[in-house]
């Protein structure tokens, strides 16, 4: 509502509803009736699940997180601009732990412009690349077939991301870990590409999670990267 200049009262006026109604949605995480769910969704530009999880259950018994926005059955499924529309709304955080993720600056070459601009407005940026060099990335390319391939990967993305070295408000380090999942984070949002055996990411699903609760699934997955970045080594310019 603060991003689109909504207020409880205009709101409400859009919606044809009370005031108080409105309040209660904020306050006290109140749910509207579902008609009223979608139109207030579509007035906020938002997706009417991430606004009020508990709709996505049909049933009581179904056991599904609130925190779950989404899920793509493979990465290439999920368009380009779903992650430059996720970062940017950022206004806090940005973080990105990958091995390469090339897809993002031939898809869209303004990446490190959206960076510049996100950390200009006071984001701070995360950026964990692999090591090329380290024996996780090597045994990666041997379980996935791709040989020295993801090695040359790791390094052109390194490659990508060096202009931004020094920027005000951005890091970009490199880790040797296994990479368990790939992480995009954007405040309190996030998508997560997991990995399969033998399988490429490009291949593997995608979830896509808003923190509402403390100690939820997202924020085990944020837990999960500040782990790996306390590990990283910086990128020296």
């Amino acid at each position: 509502m603060t991003s689109g200049g909504w207020t409880c009262g205009s709101l409400a006026g859009e919606l044809d509803v009370d005031p108080k109604s409105v309040e209660r949605w904020v306050n006290l995480g109140r749910t509207p009736r579902r008609v009223t769910a979608h139109r207030a969704a579509a007035a906020l530009r938002e997706d009417v699940h991430a606004l009020w999880p508990s709709l996505r259950q049909s049933r009581p018994a179904r056991a599904v997180s609130s925190e779950l926005v989404g899920l793509y059955n493979q990465r290439a499924a999920v368009p380009v601009s779903a992650y430059v529309d996720l970062f940017a709304q950022a206004r806090e955080t940005i973080d990105v732990l990958v091995y390469a993720a090339l897809f993002l600056h031939e898809a869209y070459p303004r990446w490190n412009d959206l960076l510049r601009e996100r950390a200009a407005q006071g984001c701070v940026v995360r950026i964990a690349l692999g090591d090329a060099g380290s024996e996780s990335v090597q045994l990666r390319g041997r379980e996935e077939k791709f040989g020295h391939g993801i090695e040359s990967r790791c390094r052109l993305a390194l490659m990508h991301y060096r202009p931004l070295l020094g920027a005000a408000g951005i890091e970009v380090r490199t880790h040797g870990t296994v990479l368990y999942n790939s992480l995009y984070r954007a405040d309190d949002q996030i998508l997560v590409n997991t990995h399969m055996w033998g399988v490429n990411a490009y291949a593997a699903p995608v979830w896509h999670l808003r923190r509402n609760e403390e100690g939820g699934v997202f924020d085990t997955y944020a837990d999960s990267f500040d782990a790996v970045w306390d590990t990283a080594r910086a990128v020296e310019r």
